[in-house]
């Protein structure tokens, strides 16, 4: 009886796996279909920012998601990026590829740091030792002479893409932006699938249980920390070199906390949920600009909204209504 059971088990799994694999890849198809169509419709520009918060948004959620860790400092990593990116294309004339390169690796090698500190705690301590390094990161770039002060590194080149492609030109600008950001949507994917994804859920789940069976919990929680830096520093890198500025914005406790709206937004947990998440929010602070300082409130509002209505978030939502991952 118990064989029985066990291969039919093993045969369900067997019948869902396909099944839920198919369902993830119709909804990549489908959102890589409509970042290729949409710049022939929308403002390519506007697109390129939906791309870098998007993969801003799902590096965060690969942490808390899927790892259980809660980051309130990480824009320091979208925007120390963006500086070292921003810098090395200003003033070492590096080409657009080895600057955002360079910048991710600047990025990695924060989270090395700040991921060593912070890793030693959890829930709301390890929450507030991000965000009292970021707002560090944060002084820092407002002292720093590199870094512009207030003013920002401004007028930073976009130059040529391998020394050949013109990256002034949008299209060309836009279709680096999509390959930086179908890449570290395809990486996390992979993570999330891999061994190593499915150790960091059972330490979000119960990390005892995991300690218990032989699992080094700190070491892949720092593993996913970094992991998470370096995809955040590669959205924050290219962002500088798409809107030629690095400033003192991306970098401020602000933005880790629009990160962390996007990601609930959208379906904490879930591989497209941070992609929605943030094209809602960039959407919204695009087309309600002219509301001023109003639109956090719109913001804010929202946010309730889905909180009570929608509490897996829009994308959580969906994959509970058509009970497939998504």
């Amino acid at each position: 009886m118990s064989t029985t059971t066990t291969t039919i088990a093993h045969a369900g799994s067997a019948h869902k796996a396909p099944a839920s694999n198919a369902s993830l890849a119709i909804a990549f198809a489908i959102m890589a279909a409509f970042f290729l169509i949409a710049p022939t419709v929308v403002y390519p520009v506007f697109l390129m920012k939906v791309m870098c918060f998007a993969l801003f948004a799902c590096a965060f959620n690969l942490l808390i998601g899927f790892g259980g860790l809660l980051s309130f400092g990480h824009a320091m990593f979208l925007g120390g990026a963006g500086y070292a990116s921003a810098h090395a294309a200003k003033v070492w004339g590096f080409t657009p590829e080895l600057a955002i390169l360079f910048g991710t690796c600047c990025a990695v090698l924060l989270g090395v740091v700040v991921g060593a500190l912070a890793i030693r705690r959890q829930g709301i301590y390890f929450a507030m030792i991000t965000l009292a390094l970021a707002q560090m990161v944060f002084f820092f770039s407002l002292q720093a002479k590199f870094t512009g002060g207030e003013d920002g590194i401004q007028a930073v080149p976009r130059g040529h893409l391998f020394g050949l492609i013109d990256l002034s030109q949008p299209l060309a600008m836009y279709a680096v932006v999509f390959v930086v950001f179908i890449a570290g949507f395809l990486l996390i994917w992979r993570v999330v699938h891999s061994p190593f994804g499915q150790v960091l859920q059972a330490i979000r789940e119960n990390e005892a249980r995991a300690t218990s069976l032989g699992y080094d919990t700190d070491r892949y929680k720092h593993l996913a920390f970094v992991l998470s830096a370096g995809l955040a520093g590669a959205a924050g890198a290219t962002k500088a070199i798409v809107f030629q500025l690095a400033s003192l914005t991306d970098v401020h406790w602000s933005m880790s906390g629009e990160v962390v709206l996007m990601t609930l937004l959208g379906g904490m947990g879930t591989l497209f949920g941070p992609v929605v998440g943030a094209a809602i929010i960039v959407s919204m602070q695009n087309y309600l600009a002219q509301l001023g300082a109003w639109v956090t409130v719109v913001q804010g509002v929202i946010f309730v909204i889905c909180v009570l209505a929608f509490r897996r978030g829009v994308v959580g939502e969906i994959a509970n209504l058509i009970k497939k991952p998504l």
